[in-house]
């Protein structure tokens, strides 16, 4: 169960790093508004949050 929860955190720390990559190149492309952007950007950092949280807590359960 615990690698279950790593990799579904890992996953996430991973999907919180490239969605900003995404966001500023498709908002350079005019393909979004300045603040869909923005709130790619919050969904980011929420992944990464999330998934850091989920991996720290796979580290401590048996």
């Amino acid at each position: 169960m615990a690698g279950i929860l790593r990799a579904f955190g890992k996953i996430g720390q991973l999907l919180g790093l490239g969605l900003p990559v995404v966001a500023v190149i498709l908002q350079l492309g005019n393909a979004i508004s300045a603040s869909r952007m923005l709130a790619m950007l919050l969904a980011a950092v929420s992944c990464f949050w999330i998934g850091r949280l989920v991996e720290g807590y796979a580290g401590h359960t048996p």
